[in-house]
């Protein structure tokens, strides 16, 4: 399956999960409470993410300042802006997928499995290549002027 037929459904599954959750616990606890949980949790998403926010930027700085790549910092900080707008969309689907987000040790945890996949080392002898792998031969020259 493409990533644009993964988007598209996506976009058509998340709101019609959305709209069958607001339903069922609407009509189990009723439409204000409802309606109250889905304020508060965005009001406490948006607390949460600028603490956590605000801590990603102060390690971000300081593994600058230390001269160092602040790569994982930084993959952090994109977690927590997918999950704040997560949790700014009213619902409550998005809201659990937000907040685990920011869930530090779950957020680092993804990012370094993330990582390990993408940083395979390049096939050698003995190692057969992979998809993602491939060699491009060519030539090249220099024209001094």
């Amino acid at each position: 399956m493409r990533p644009g037929h993964i988007l598209f459904l996506l976009f058509i599954a998340v709101p019609l999960l959305e709209l069958y959750l607001l339903i069922e616990i609407g009509s189990v606890i009723g439409a204000i409470p409802t309606v109250f949980m889905v304020v508060f949790t965005a009001v406490l998403g948006a607390m949460l993410l600028q603490a956590q926010g605000l801590s990603t930027l102060r390690r971000v700085q300081e593994a600058t300042a230390r001269g160092e790549v602040p790569a994982i910092e930084m993959l952090e900080g994109f977690f927590l802006l997918i999950g704040g707008i997560l949790l700014l969309t009213p619902g409550f689907f998005t809201d659990i997928i937000g907040f685990l987000c920011l869930v530090t040790p779950l957020r680092r945890a993804v990012i370094k499995a993330w990582l390990r996949r993408r940083m395979r080392p390049p096939p050698g002898p003995g190692r057969r290549p992979t998809d993602s792998s491939r060699t491009i031969e060519g030539e090249y020259w220099r024209d001094d002027d």
